[in-house]
């Protein structure tokens, strides 16, 4: 492995470039509009709401830009991103009622999706970055101190209609290189259950305003993991409810009974109190059991949970609230083999740990862990990333 290359961090869980992409790119439109870029009113106003979402909920200002762009993630020796493809105004369609079945529509705008981006990429970054669609590509692009951009989809709604629509998209998404797929996300869209995560509403209150049928994976999740296991994409049980997250693990075991497949749960945290969204102690061993890897999210309303009253104001406070949750990894599973990091930069979850606003924090992070962890900050900061990869995406090629 190249020299620079060595101990960068492999973020398991980021949103680049995706809908975040700066109006000054040119480029917040055509990750919406058709393929023949036709601006319709109505792509000009779902670029329009991505964009100013992005700004409330994302950046650190109204006036300020995203997180994750390669000058910062260079900056901040991120040698490998999952980088997220994810339609919101798809999984927030207005368009039907809450809780209605995926439109057939979704799978084409996410397939355009990835193709802007590598297209996005290959032009405005192209030697800087290659976008890795096998474990041996990301650790070329790593060996030749080139930043890895592996694809990634969060939410199973994207995916189709009918178990057969969903297998073969499925399939597809294998072929462009997707490492993998998180069947849950934030609302009920008939694929999986999953928990309350928006930071600024209450658990209670989430499931009051969106209620959830009292089960896990319906059909279409079970079809999306049957396919995902069969074409090599991982399983990311990242929102998953505790039902869907049952049936995924109970799926997987029937699938792969020798567990030769990790789970992965890529931007999460410890459960130190009550919030859902957080794993409790008994799915962190099962994730283990698995030989998975649980990325630790920066989301400030997450880490700090059960651990302090107010929200993390220096780099040395949210280093330490870190630090407790990849202790806590240690002590259920004996090893800090399956802590990994998964920071979800620039994906609403603002306010960010104090000090890690955005990726060039990244090199301090990785300093930090080294302090308190020695040899084992490199395996926290990416080997477990790269081996949980290495053994379940496209498999293991």
């Amino acid at each position: 492995m190249a020299e620079e290359a060595a101990g960068v961090v492999v973020d398991l869980h980021a949103h680049y470039p995706m809908h975040l992409i700066p109006p000054s790119e040119a480029s917040v439109v055509r990750l919406i509009v058709s393929r023949r870029e036709r601006t319709r009113w109505r792509d000009r106003m779902r670029a329009l709401l991505t964009e100013a979402g992005s700004r409330l909920w994302n950046y650190p200002s109204p006036a300020a830009g995203p997180a994750v762009t390669v000058p910062l993630m260079r900056a901040g020796r991120v040698g490998a991103v999952l980088s997220v493809l994810y339609v919101p105004l798809d999984e927030m369609d207005l368009s039907c009622a809450y809780g209605s079945p995926p439109n057939p529509d979704y799978f084409p705008r996410l397939l355009r999706q990835l193709e802007l981006v590598e297209a996005h990429v290959g032009a405005a970054h192209g030697d800087a970055v290659r976008i890795a669609r096998t474990p041996t590509e990301l650790e070329a692009a790593r060996d030749q101190g080139r930043l890895a951009l592996v694809h990634c989809v969060e939410g199973g709604f994207h995916l189709g209609a009918t178990p057969g629509e969903v297998e073969g998209n499925v399939a597809r998404l294998a072929e462009r290189g997707v490492a993998y797929i998180g069947l849950a996300h934030l609302f009920w869209r008939g694929v999986a259950t999953n928990v309350a995560a928006l930071p600024f509403l209450p658990d209670w209150v989430y499931h009051l305003l969106f209620p959830q049928p009292a089960r896990g994976l319906t059909v279409l999740g079970e079809a999306a993991l049957r396919a995902m296991v069969r074409h090599g994409i991982l399983v990311d049980v990242t929102h998953m409810s505790a039902r869907s997250f049952d049936d995924a693990l109970e799926l997987m075991d029937e699938l792969d009974p020798q567990r030769r497949v990790p789970a992965i749960a890529s931007h999460m945290a410890c459960r130190f109190g009550h919030l859902e969204y957080n794993l409790t102690d008994d799915q962190i061993e099962r994730l283990a059991r698995r030989d998975g890897a649980m990325g630790v999210i920066l989301c400030d309303h997450f880490v700090k949970e059960g651990l302090r009253h107010r929200r993390t104001r220096t780099f040395e406070e949210s280093l330490e609230a870190i630090c407790r949750h990849v202790d806590r990894i240690r002590e259920i599973t004996g090893s800090h083999r399956h802590a990994a990091i998964g920071s979800d930069l620039d994906g609403y979850i603002k306010p960010t740990l104090a000090g890690l606003d955005d990726m060039s924090a990244m090199a301090a992070l990785r300093e930090g862990l080294r302090r308190r962890y020695g040899d084992d900050a490199d395996a926290i900061c990416q080997g477990n990333a790269l081996r949980v990869l290495r053994a379940g995406w496209a498999a293991g090629a």
